[in-house]
This record gives C-alpha cells, structure tokens and sequence, in this order.
C-alpha cells in the first residue's frame, strides 16, 4: 500500500470495490457479461445500419447512438474488470494524473454528445410527423451529417473545459477516489476546496449538456404532442406514439441518471452511494438501449435479418462470397 500511496502523489487511487472481497468475484462475473452484451448489442446494431440498402435519417442518428455507447463503456468497463481481476487482497489500484484526465474527458465527451444526439433526435421526429411533405427536404443527409458533427464537437469542447477546470484544483491526502472509474463527482469529493466557485465548471457543463438539450427535446414533443391531438385518425396517433416510444425512453434513462447524479451541490455528494449508481448507469442503462432500439425500430430488425442473412449465406458459400468482394 506504500508504494501505491506514493504512486498517487502524482496521481490517484482508484477504491472500486476493495473493501468487498467476497463479491469482487461476483460483480466481475456481472460486469463482463453486461459488457459483452452491450459490445454485441451495439455491433448488431452498427452492421443493421450498414446492412440497410436506404438510410433514413433516424437510422443514421441510431448508428451514430450506438458508437457513441459502444465508446461509452469501452472507457469504463475495461478499467473496472481490470481491477476486478487482480488477485490478492483488498486494495486500491493506482491510476497516473493523464490516465484519469483522460478516461473523465473521454466519459464527459460521449456523454454529453449523446445529449446532444438525443435532442437531434428529437428534432427529427418533430419534422417527421408534423412536417411530413417537407422532411426530406428539411433533414437531409448533409443536415444529418453537421448534426452528427456538431454534437460530437459540443461534447469534447465541454469535456476539455470541464477536464482543465476540474485538474486545476488542488487535491487532498492520498488522493483516493471511492470509485471506478475517474468520475467528476468523486474528484471534487477529495478537492481540498470547500467554496462554491469550484462548482461552477460542473455546474456550467450541466446547464450546456443538459439543460439546453432538454428544453429543445421538450419544446419538439411539445409542439409534437401538440399535433397528435389534431388528429383524428386513432390508428395515426398510435402510429406516430410508437416511432417516437424508443426515443423517449432512452432519453429518460440517460437524462434521469445524468441528472439525479450531476445536477446537485458538493455538499450532496455520498462516495460510496454515487459509486453503486454509477455501475448502474455505466452497466445497465447501456445494456438497455440496444435492446429497446432493435425492438421498436423496424428499420434496424429489417437490417439485422439482412446481415445475419448475408453472414450464413457467405459461411454457405465461402468462395463465392470471397469473390465478389
């Protein structure tokens, strides 16, 4: 524990879940297979979009979600089975001041493009069903393709600001994070900062990547549920309910989660607490999205049939497959 402890003058030490050791085996167990399945479940999803012959534009932003959460937890989950893994007995494990910037950058980037992504989204399916004649017109591929940039771009520049803000201030003791990963939360718990300045930074990324996309997703299902009840065709209303049931659902999860654990003071903050609902959200919650996609959207069922089919075809036919490539 010395040579850890001096490791983290320069750095941190990451707690995880040391102090259980009867169940380290177990959330190991648990943790690997929600992360296979979400690795599979996006992949699904990617070779769907890939295997579409026409993309409208909702299949693209899908496309784009699942990169997004395939990258999400790639930055999480092998770091935390790492340490999961290590034999011995209870410990922290040491993570170097760049590794942890980086893995936080990285963790606020996808995230807060997703944010914005949802918000895309929800533009989407506004124009959809409320502008029908004029969507191909208004949300064209090039449209699709500045939308999907931009929010890329809006997440890393959040990400890098909150990052230098967040590195900036000084840390106490040993440095160890009741964590496991390098989460915002659980950095400014061992700042050695008691003012509400230091807040401010997270409390500017929140309003950027939260509350701004959450007033436009909320202003389209305004002026959407506005529209389904001009309607008058019951069958139409169902219809429209169910092309937007998937976006809203995964718009709940991920704001609800991000919200309940980021949109708080400092003084809120309970180390061991936000450490069980970030395995949720890191673990569960992405588990979930691919699952609530490939049910409810036709497009992406449709495309997995056509890639599972092409992938027995080339299995049944090796040569001629090889061929045509």
């Amino acid at each position: 524990m010395d040579s850890a402890l001096n490791t983290s003058v320069q750095g941190f030490l990451l707690q995880g879940f040391s102090e259980f050791p009867r169940l380290r085996p177990v959330l190991f167990l648990l943790l690997l297979a929600a992360h296979v399945v979400t690795v599979a479940g996006n992949l699904l999803i990617l070779a769907a979009v890939a295997a579409a012959p026409h993309r409208p534009p909702m299949l693209l932003f899908l496309g784009q979600l699942s990169a997004i959460e395939l990258g999400y937890t790639l930055v999480v989950a092998p770091r935390a089975l790492a340490d999961l893994a290590v034999p011995g007995p209870a410990r922290a494990h040491p993570i170097s001041r760049a590794a942890c910037a980086a893995q936080m950058q990285l963790f606020v980037a996808l995230g807060g493009a997703e944010c914005f992504l949802l918000a895309a989204m929800a533009y989407d399916r506004y124009v959809a069903i409320c502008h029908p004649l004029r969507y191909p017109a208004v949300v064209t591929p090039a449209l699709c393709a500045r939308l999907a940039l931009a929010c890329c771009l809006g997440g890393l520049a959040v990400s890098l600001g909150l990052v230098a803000a967040v590195f900036r201030l000084p840390f106490c003791g040993p440095r160890v994070l009741v964590h496991f990963f390098c989460d915002i939360t659980a950095l400014l718990h061992v700042a050695c900062t008691h003012g509400y300045v230091d807040e401010l930074p997270l409390l500017g990324a929140c309003t950027v990547l939260l509350l701004l996309p959450a007033a436009l997703i909320l202003a389209s299902y305004s002026a959407l549920g506005a529209a389904l009840r001009r309607l008058r065709a019951p069958g139409g209303r169902r219809k429209a309910a169910t092309t937007c049931a998937s976006h809203l659902a995964v718009t709940f999860l991920h704001y609800g989660c991000a919200t309940f654990m980021y949109v708080r003071p400092k003084a809120a903050y309970a180390p061991r607490r936000d450490r069980t609902l970030a395995l949720v959200y890191t673990s569960v919650t992405p588990l979930l999205y691919p699952l609530i996609y490939s049910l409810r959207n036709r497009e992406v069922t449709a495309g997995l049939r056509r890639a599972l089919a092409w992938r027995r075809w080339s299995i049944g036919c090796p040569g001629r497959a090889l061929g045509e490539a």
